[in-house]
Formats: structure tokens, C-alpha cells, sequence
């Protein structure tokens, strides 16, 4: 099962996003659920597999305007040169500890939503990331019992001004306003696919530009959350996103940056596509209160 949240009418919704459409949930269970995080909270992902059984969508998925999975406060924990491709090309050493930092909500759009280049930058990248989304409460979680604490993954694009990244800080490169994106939908753990059978990819403009296996992570999932878990406590919704592979538009020769006009689609097995397309910053008359 996939989850998505989406605004249709100017209002907050979620439900189960199929190949014909979305199967609303707000409608058959909001009053228990009003939330996908509480959905999540409340372990009520069972109940809402029985309310959309045998049901047809009630919305076309270009109908809708698709949240970055969740609009409700989530912490995101991001993980830097994690696949081994990856940390060829940058250069680095092997490292005995995550190189981690955290990104803001707003710098994440929805599915089919518009990437922002930000006024007067140039150096904005991409970076399919395979991304975890947490299901219990968790602090101090052993890497043998991680795994019961995730809930499903979902696809992020960790955006980045790569001039702001090296001359400034990764925390400043990494936030830039709607620079980057996440979703389409969170699928289910026990509906994912075998890490060793997972492909994460990124075709800009239709052409390859990433692809890599999960199984090629330096670091895997039930490390990260036993580690993440360890310095603060992890809430339903929270999302790990666990690093990106090699082909990295900043690391090519020459470099390739997003350019307004840009389509963007990043791919993972059993997830789906999450697909933006670039614009300007100066493109946007008024921007959003």
C-alpha cells in the first residue's frame, strides 16, 4: 500500500495512491486518523487497508496537489556520501560515522510540483535519495530491533546550491527554499521490495543520470535509525533519508546543474516516480503565505 497526502479544494487530505488514482482516506477514516503522521502514530495503517478494500479511486493523481508526504512538524535527518559509487567520485575516505545534517520542511516540494532555483544561483543539484519514514516512538534502539520502527520509505530529492555547500556550510547548501522535493508516497515496509532488488535512479530530462541498489549503501537502514535514535528521540513521521549514489550533476565534467524548463524524475523500486519539473525564482509573481 502507498500513502500520499495532497491538497484538492484548498484543503489538507490523504490516501492511498493506486496506478488508476487516489483512494481518499480523509472520508472513511478522519475522524479516527485525520492525519497520514497520525495514521502512522496510532498504527493505524491495518484499518485503513480494510477501509479502501475493493474500493475505486476518487481522484486522479493530476487532480491534486501533492504534499511533500506531510505538511505536520517532522524532523528530516539527511546522510551524506553514503553509497560507495558516491564516495569514489567525491574523493572521501571511509568514515566510522555518519556525515549528517538536517533540512528544513520548506525546502521540500510536493510531487509534480515546481523546484525553485533560487534568485541569482546557478550551482542547484539533485540527489535521489532513498528515504525512511519512522513508525514508532524511538530512543536508544538496538540495529537488531531498528527495523520495527520504521513504518515505509518514500523517495527525496536532497536539493542543493552547491556553491552555498562548500563555500558556506552543508547546512546552508542543503535548505534553500523548495530546492528540493519528496514523495510521492510513503509504501508500506512489509509491501517494500528486498533491498538487494531496489533501484534508486534520476533521469533528467529524460536521460540517466543516477542509478545505484540500496544494497550498495555504506551505511544501512537499521544502523541509521539505531544511530539517529541515539542522539534524540525519533517520532512517527520523522524521516531518515539515507544518502545518494554517484552522478551527481556537481561532480561531472563539466558540471550539470538544474536550469528553469528542467523535468526531473527520480525512480525507486516498488515507490515509484517522484517527478518535478525547475523554474526561477523570479518566475513567481507572489510567493506563498
Amino acid at each position: 500500500m502507498k500513502l500520499c497526502s495532497y491538497q484538492l479544494d484548498g484543503k489538507n487530505q490523504y490516501g492511498v495512491m493506486t496506478d488508476g488514482g487516489i483512494i481518499d482516506l480523509s472520508c472513511r477514516i478522519g475522524r479516527e486518523y485525520p492525519t497520514l503522521v497520525s495514521l502512522i502514530r496510532e498504527q493505524g495503517v491495518a484499518v485503513a487497508q480494510d477501509a479502501v478494500a475493493g474500493a475505486s479511486p476518487d481522484v486522479g493523481i493530476e487532480d491534486v496537489k501533492f504534499l511533500p508526504l506531510t505538511v505536520e512538524p517532522v524532523n528530516i535527518f539527511c546522510v551524506g556520501v553514503n553509497y560507495m559509487d558516491h564516495r569514489a567520485e567525491t574523493g572521501r575516505t571511509e568514515d566510522q560515522f555518519p556525515s549528517a545534517f538536517a533540512k528544513f520542511q520548506e525546502s521540500l516540494v510536493g510531487h509534480n510540483e515546481p523546484l525553485v532555483r533560487p534568485r541569482g544561483q546557478i550551482s542547484m543539484d539533485f540527489e535521489v535519495e532513498y528515504a525512511v519514514v519512522i513508525g514508532h516512538v524511538a530512543r536508544n534502539v538496538s540495529v537488531e530491533d531498528a527495523m520495527e520502527y520504521v513504518a515505509g520509505y518514500t523517495i527525496l530529492n536532497d536539493g542543493t546550491i552547491r556553491d552555498y555547500q562548500y563555500e558556506r556550510s552543508v547546512f546552508q547548501g542543503k535548505n534553500f527554499w523548495h530546492t528540493g522535493a519528496c514523495g510521492p508516497c510513503m509504501l508500506i515496509r512489509d509491501a517494500a521490495p528486498a533491498w538487494a532488488d531496489t533501484i534508486v535512479e534520476t533521469r533528467l530530462n529524460g536521460d540517466v543520470m543516477q542509478r545505484s541498489g540500496v544494497d550498495q549503501l555504506i551505511m544501512g537502514v537499521p544502523f541509521l535509525v539505531s544511530y539517529f535514535s541515539c542522539q534524540t528521540l525519533l517520532k512517527p513521521g520523522d524521516i531518515i533519508a539515507t544518502g545518494t549514489p554517484a552522478g551527481v550533476g556537481h561532480r561531472r565534467e563539466p558540471p550539470v546543474y538544474l536550469k528553469p524548463g528542467d523535468t526531473l524524475e527520480m525512480e525507486i523500486t516498488g515507490i515509484g516516480v517522484l517527478r518535478n519539473t525547475v523554474i526561477d525564482e523570479a518566475e513567481i509573481a507572489v510567493l506563498p503565505g
